[in-house]
């Protein structure tokens, strides 16, 4: 029997230090001799990689070893990464703040064991924060910076590692537990029946205690309340501190003093942010619609054959006359006077006659041909000779052509679609242009699979907020809502959405509002995605992060971006129970900044993404084109600027290039920026200007004016 294939480990050094100098790492030359000298030679050579104290460059390199089928020995994943440094409570250790988010199953147990395994060395493995968890088909690790503390935990854990990767990697639980625990213990190693009493880590501690234990202390605790006290269930966590979100928001409660003076949330590029929301965006499910307009923004799920050929008969493509054309053999003539011996209409009721040799029969465009015909003149290549005697009908039609060939005006069955040919193809989205429907209703087609709409919900925030139905006069700090308007209409324009909800406006004070209004909205409305505006900067009423992390049990995936207008941008998902009380699902939430033109541009470049994603698309934003401006526009040397612009086809240049115009002053809060624009030009992070004439990328947002 062969021996099953090595496990791939890859270890990621975070160190600024070693990042600058390679040659001063420790490190990976210590756990490659761990994995080599202690697996029991279940492991191959392992991949590593150098990274300074960063949150994008480890989760960058850690998704790189996740996410993909990085070639191994063995043609599959990588099975296990291991990370050193950046563990401990240094101003730059961030690892487990960048490993954190990307695990999809934590695994406390592992952790245990090597928390457990360096107390027993020294008692500063309190200064130590390990996470440790599953990613798609990956264990991830977290050790310690000192070589040292990273061998000795290693060492903790990694002879039941073998047995993780592979339930990990997807093999069969109940076949894996084939012979029962014992039977594992002896395959790894560890336990009673391990030569010197051996524990997982392979550290020689004999815990063996000769003692007679003849007094029995047996006592019941149990009250008759299923092990309570006083009839009441003794509370117990269901998580465990590594399993719980790190919360980063203010306290509300704490006032305005102890909120933070600078944002805890790390600063992302928008793509960066991008690759976030489309990794924590679910997973898109299909279900059947009828084939009607309604199916317009939907994605096709799967390839869509035709039911029917089309034309389903031998048609005629152009008013005239069904002919039978001799072979050229027979050198007959069609040239001539002919009896009209039928009339074939395009319609549903019966099909012509069979036409004999030396007749023709009138046929329409689109009626099926007679029997034995073989082409159609046209009806200009004809005149009357005849009448019938009471002048309504042709009796006979000259033919003043000698030139039709067989086939000729003759549409054959299946020539403009085949039976079975794939007529929409899988992940093609319905368009308003009517194309797809035109093609599935064509083909027989009444139901097709689809991915599933998003059901979306759009809420405004603030005190100051008026909705737009308000009567009064603007007093005091008033401002009319143009959010919530323009956002609902921004999503009902892409047609991607199932439902697109108006949540209204969730007051800062009473503070339990905004929790109130976010509960019901995925409770009541049943929605998968809610957009927020306001509330996310750094304000003592800035409540959409402190409310998602510490009343709704959230987290916050991101809460800044280095763009502009958009800063603080925030993301976060929160998991929604069932009826039995499981959390059985993710939903999102995007907290977009309140100001106006910052609302719609942060719409446009983090909210349409993940629309596309649910939908069944790529989710690649909106389309980047190449555009040539018009006037001087000045850069920022600190953000990546999205100026709102006006797109066209450049009539000077026979519309063969696009020009974009400013909309003019460009502040977040000037909602008319927005009013005209069809495009986002993205202004470069750099000191200067696009100079007039400049080229530059612009997204497009709506669409191109021609010339």
């Amino acid at each position: 029997m062969s021996s099953p294939p090595l496990l791939r480990p890859a270890i990621l050094v975070v160190s600024d230090t070693a990042a600058a100098d390679p040659s001063t790492d420790k490190s990976i030359p210590i756990l490659k001799d761990v994995f080599s000298q202690d697996g029991n030679g279940k492991w191959d050579e392992p991949l590593f990689e150098i990274v300074k104290d960063d949150v994008l460059e480890i989760q960058r390199v850690v998704r790189g070893w996740t996410d993909s089928e990085t070639e191994t020995t063995n043609g599959g994943v990588v099975n296990l990464v291991v990370t050193t440094g950046g563990t401990g409570f240094a101003r730059r250790d961030f690892t487990p703040e960048a490993i954190e988010p990307l695990i999809h199953r934590h695994a406390p147990g592992i952790v245990h064991g090597m928390l457990s395994a360096s107390f027993q060395i020294t008692p500063f493995a309190m200064m130590s924060r390990p996470v440790a968890g599953v990613r798609n088909k990956s264990i991830i690790i977290t050790l310690p910076g000192s070589p040292k503390g990273a061998k000795e935990n290693l060492q903790a854990v990694l002879k039941l590692l073998p047995h993780a990767c592979s339930q990990a990697a997807g093999q069969d639980s109940r076949t894996a537990h084939v012979g029962g625990v014992k039977k594992l213990e002896k395959e790894a190693g560890v336990g009673p029946s391990t030569s010197g009493g051996a524990t997982a880590g392979g550290h020689d501690h004999d815990h063996t205690h000769q003692h007679d234990h003849h007094h029995s202390h047996d006592h019941d605790h149990s009250h008759g309340g299923g092990g309570g006290h006083g009839g009441h269930r003794i509370p117990k966590a269901h998580t465990s501190p590594s399993e719980r979100p790190q919360l980063q928001s203010n306290d509300p409660r704490l006032g305005a003093t102890a909120r933070y003076r600078s944002s805890p949330y790390p600063m992302l590029n928008v793509s960066d942010a991008v690759s976030i929301i489309c990794e924590n965006s679910p997973s898109p499910t299909v279900e059947l619609r009828d084939v009607s307009p309604d199916l317009v923004g939907y994605v096709a799920a799967e390839d869509i054959k035709a039911a029917e050929a089309v034309p389903a008969y031998r048609a005629s493509i152009v008013d005239g006359y069904a002919v039978i054309v001799p072979d050229k053999a027979a050198s007959q003539s069609i040239k001539g006077v002919f009896p009209v011996a039928s009339v074939s209409h395009a319609q549903a009721s019966s099909l012509p006659p069979p036409l004999q040799k030396g007749q023709i029969a009138r046929i329409t465009t689109g009626a099926p041909l007679p029997e034995n015909a073989n082409a159609v003149v046209m009806v200009e290549d004809t005149v009357i000779a005849t009448l019938t005697p009471d002048g309504k009908e042709e009796a006979t039609v000259e033919i003043l052509t000698d030139e039709l060939i067989q086939g000729e005006n003759i549409r054959e069955p299946g020539s403009d679609i085949e039976l079975g040919q794939v007529i929409v193809a899988k992940g093609t989205p319905i368009s308003v242009l009517g194309g797809e429907i035109g093609v599935l209703a064509a083909a027989g087609i009444r139901q097709i699979p689809v991915y599933r709409k998003p059901r979306v919900g759009v809420m405004s925030t603030g005190d100051e907020v008026m909705d737009v139905t308000y009567q009064g006069a603007l007093s005091g700090g008033m401002i009319r809502d143009s959010n919530r308007p323009s956002l609902l209409t921004l999503l009902r324009g892409w047609r991607m959405c199932e439902a697109v909800v108006d949540l209204g406006v969730a007051r800062d004070t009473p503070h339990h509002e905004l929790e109130q209004k976010l509960r019901d909205a995925f409770r009541l409305h049943e929605l998968d995605v809610v957009i927020t505006t306001g509330g996310v900067s750094m304000g003592e009423l800035d409540l959409l992060k402190p409310t998602i992390e510490r009343a709704l049990g959230g987290q916050v995936h991101f809460g800044r971006v280095n763009m502009k207008p958009g800063k603080p941008t925030t993301f976060a998902s929160v998991a929604i129970k069932d009826d039995a009380g499981r959390r059985d699902s993710k939903r999102l939430i995007f907290g977009l900044p309140g100001n106006p033109a910052s609302a719609l541009v942060t719409a446009n470049l983090f909210v349409l993404p993940c629309i596309q994603r649910m939908t069944g698309l790529p989710g690649q934003g909106a389309p980047r084109v190449k555009v040539r401006v018009q006037g001087r526009v000045r850069c920022d040397k600190t953000r990546v600027e999205y100026h709102r612009v006006l797109v066209s086809a450049d009539p000077n240049d026979g519309g063969g290039r696009l020009i974009a115009r400013s909309t003019g002053m460009q502040r977040s809060s000037r909602v008319g920026s927005l009013a005209s624009a069809n495009g986002l030009l993205v202004l470069p992070q750099r000191e200067g200007y696009i100079e007039d004439g400049g080229e530059c990328d612009a997204l497009l947002i709506g669409m191109v004016l021609g010339y």
